[in-house]
């Protein structure tokens, strides 16, 4: 009995001491619970959860940089407003709401999220720049763009920016500068498979100079005229006599004072001379033919020199490909890194009410083009649109090399007239044309 009796008080203890333990992990588990609620709500009032709030006073807030750049504050925004006016010419900044706000709004908040999101980027490639790199690159603007003490003084009136804007302004296009430089040399290099491939896909047309003819040519709408110069010629057709039959007779002013010599015309720049392209083709080198009628004109030509077609092997212009495509390869490669740059500093961006522009993470987008008034996507709009977009935005290419931090879209290519036919081949000056087809850029690559 005694036995038992104790074993029965020890199983009552251990039964007691259990049910303590549960409790106690229970109070653990109910606190566990309630520090995490604590801890979600003040990092919820916080920002720190989802995005991050705007302080008070404040426009913008840039995460994952130093904490005395991360804030831009109205008095920073108002004051980058105005000097965004002052350079479009505006006495004041226009009324808020207003399309003009916006345009300046953006552009201002633009620039100062530039100063922020590169002075990040920097920090994190281990780039930076001295005040000494900044006093010379300031001082090499001014030699310049401001040739006196004066004009830079009225420059920074007129702009309303102080010394210490101008200096933080150098300070950034220098470290974009940097950072450029940078992410470039880590692109790789052309391959050797790389530059063969080029060099046989661009054989044909730029590394082979086509088969073509040297020729002395006199020109002149007298047909008696030509015809006493074909005397002569037939009588002595060395280049001295050439170089005075020509400055004699021609009425061509660059061909007359070369001795009538025009070089390196081919069939293809004459394709359209008809007779005159017969002529010259057509004729054994030294012999002299003529009077030609062609546009108006009458001429005497003769065959020089035949010049045999001539391709250029790939050692010789391995060192140009390479050149080419390594370089082609950074400019693509630096494209990409500003793509993802764009991106990752986008949404580490948060704006307040009033202020988000399309580089701040909770900026809400309509789905439609900025520059598009609303009235294109309204079903009854009060004031019909006069110009709408096209459904599908047209893809902009921007010149080679000018895609930057600063401007990722780079330089549109410019919209150049369309490239005439040379003069010879339209008939529109006659022979003399043939000086302007024979400066076309050979096809050899260089």
């Amino acid at each position: 009995m005694g036995a038992k009796s104790g074993q029965s008080k020890k199983s009552a203890g251990s039964e007691q001491a259990k049910r303590s333990l549960g409790s106690k992990r229970l109070a653990l588990i109910v606190f566990g619970a309630l520090f995490v609620v604590l801890f979600v709500g003040f990092a919820i009032a916080q920002g720190r959860l989802g995005q991050p709030s705007v302080p008070s006073g404040d426009v913008a807030t840039v995460t994952n940089v130093p904490s005395d750049i991360s804030n831009i504050s109205e008095a920073e925004f108002k004051r980058a407003l105005f000097q965004q006016a002052a350079a479009g010419k505006l006495k004041a900044a226009p009324k808020v709401g207003s399309k003009k706000y916006e345009e300046l709004k953006t552009a201002a908040l633009g620039e100062l999220l530039d100063a922020i999101w590169i002075a990040g980027e920097a920090e994190e490639l281990g780039i930076s720049v001295t005040d000494k790199q900044v006093a010379t690159e300031l001082a090499q603007i001014k030699k310049t763009n401001f040739p006196t003490e004066a004009q830079y003084q009225e420059f920074l009136k007129t702009s309303h920016f102080t010394p210490e804007d101008v200096n933080a302004k150098v300070e950034l296009q220098l470290l974009s500068t940097q950072i450029q430089e940078k992410i470039s040399t880590e692109t790789p290099p052309a391959s050797n498979s790389e530059i063969a491939e080029n060099y046989e896909e661009a054989k044909a047309t730029q590394y082979t100079t086509k088969p073509s003819r040297d020729i002395r040519i006199v020109v002149n709408k007298d047909k008696a005229e030509i015809e006493e110069a074909l005397a002569e010629l037939e009588k002595d057709d060395s280049a001295a006599s050439w170089k005075k039959v020509a400055a004699k007779f021609s009425s061509d002013p660059t061909t007359k004072a070369k001795g009538g010599l025009q070089k390196g015309l081919t069939e293809e720049l004459l394709a359209s001379a008809g007779p005159l392209k017969d002529a010259i083709f057509g004729a054994a080198t030294g012999e002299l033919v003529g009077p030609i009628k062609f546009q108006g004109s009458y001429v005497v030509v003769e065959v020089e020199k035949l010049n045999p077609e001539k391709v250029q092997t790939l050692g010789e212009v391995r060192s140009q490909i390479s050149t080419t495509l390594t370089q082609q390869k950074q400019e693509a490669f630096f494209s990409e890194f500003v793509t993802d740059y764009q991106r990752k500093w986008t949404s580490r961006t948060f704006c307040a009410s009033g202020f988000a522009i399309e580089r701040c993470a909770n900026f809400k987008s309509s789905g439609h083009p900025a520059s598009a008034p609303p009235a294109c996507y309204e079903a009854n709009p009060k004031t019909p649109a006069t110009e709408c977009p096209a459904p599908v935005e047209q893809t902009k290419p921007a010149l080679p090399g000018s895609v930057t931090i600063l401007k990722p879209a780079g330089e549109p290519f410019v919209q150049r007239p369309r490239p005439q036919a040379t003069k010879a081949a339209s008939g529109e000056e006659g022979a003399a044309a043939l000086e302007g087809a024979a400066e076309a850029p050979a096809q050899t690559g260089e």
